[in-house]
């Protein structure tokens, strides 16, 4: 079993270590090879494959063949990507659209066929023993021309469907910045919705006590202020925090309503040892307890308390926070306060569905709120 700490005192770490929002919202972009060198090192392979078919990859006209066969439609694949990343080659498809790539197709497989004809017959051999007419069937017909158009329509749907997905997963990553950007935009506001409470709150309470003449009570209360607004400030984002930087900060806020309420209001605090350097979001502790003294401990007649707790639940952080109000306050006033409200919210934000918290009156009296929350070690 863990031995318990009671903590009205000062915590034993002063200075804990702060935690930073140092994780880049972007994800990683891989790092990938230029899209035209793809698109040539396939084409060096079919250039070496058809080359070795043909007689030898080492015979220079085999080896020319082969690359103006595949070498064409490279050059014309490297001119669609290019215009594709001006504008996308599959999204905007219309019958005018298509009946130009359809005449594209033609012009260019026209003209890839009588090249390969007349290169076949400037020495190299290609067609040695056909007369230039019947080897110039052999080569343009129908078949062949099919093919090329075949190719064409390959090429233009490899191209654009590549481009469309690459469109797609920028886009995707763009619209998970967004939302994180706004997620966390809506954090701070949360945030900056809660400090100025409860700082509007404290100095309240320190007018009060000097318009009593309690200039002494006022002053005390300024040191402790002081102590909760240099931790806030230390703070650039409102991420997590450990636990005993947090208890520091409710230890601090503590101070100020004792003074406020001096023996109406005894505090106890039970911490874990083993549960100090869990990570909790900060200024969570600290709003739930200003509930319970606000709409509990201060409809108390005689005496009221503060009773907190922390401890580990397995892989869950268990926080109570129990207030023996007067039992009189509704269930609307302590269950709807800014306070509550936020910590919601902020709970949702940091854990989604994977967080509990309940805010239930007693049958002893006053009103208790239980938080459970994924234990993470700072």
């Amino acid at each position: 079993m863990s031995t318990e700490a009671i903590l009205p005192q000062r915590l034993q770490n002063p200075h804990p270590q702060e935690i930073t929002a140092s994780a880049d919202l972007a994800p990683a972009r891989r790092l990938r090879p230029h899209p035209f060198a793809i698109i040539w090192s396939a084409v060096t392979i079919l250039v070496c494959i058809t080359a070795t078919e043909c007689s030898s990859i080492t015979h220079p006209s085999s080896l020319l063949y082969a690359v103006v066969l595949w070498g064409w439609w490279g050059v014309i694949a490297c001119i669609l990507w290019k215009a594709g990343e001006r504008r996308s080659l599959l999204s905007g498809l219309t019958p005018a659209s298509i009946a130009s790539h359809a005449v594209a197709a033609s012009a260019l497989g026209w003209l890839h066929l009588n090249t390969l004809w007349s290169l076949g017959f400037t020495g190299l051999g290609w067609y040695a023993g056909l007369s230039p007419h019947r080897a110039w069937h052999s080569l343009v017909n129908l078949n062949r021309f099919g093919i090329e158009i075949l190719v064409y329509g390959f090429v233009l749907g490899l191209v654009g469907v590549i481009q469309y997905q690459d469109r797609s997963q920028h886009e995707a990553i763009r619209a998970l910045e967004l939302e994180k950007q706004l997620s966390a935009a809506h954090l701070r506001a949360l945030q900056m919705q809660l400090e100025p409470h409860f700082l509007f709150n404290t100095l309240n309470a320190i007018t009060t006590l000097v318009e009593l003449g309690r200039q002494n009570e006022a002053t005390e209360m300024l040191s402790h202020l002081n102590t909760i607004l240099k931790q806030t400030l230390k703070r650039t984002t409102p991420e997590k925090v450990p636990l005993s930087q947090e208890l520091e900060i409710l230890e601090s806020y503590l101070a100020i309503e004792q003074v406020r309420f001096a023996d109406r209001l005894r505090i106890e605090i039970k911490v874990e040892p083993g549960v100090l350097d869990g990570l909790v979001p900060c200024f969570l502790l600290q709003p739930i307890v200003e509930n319970a003294i606000r709409h509990g401990i201060a409809h108390c007649e005689e005496h009221g308390f503060i009773e907190a707790s922390a401890r580990r639940e397995g892989t869950l952080l268990s926080l109570q926070i129990r207030d023996g109000g007067s039992g009189k306050k509704s269930q609307s006033q302590a269950g709807n306060g800014i306070g509550l409200s936020n910590t919601r919210e902020r709970l949702a934000h940091f854990y989604s569905d994977s967080y509990q918290m309940r805010a239930n009156p007693v049958e002893a009296g006053g009103y208790e709120v239980a938080i459970l929350i994924p234990y993470e070690r700072a």
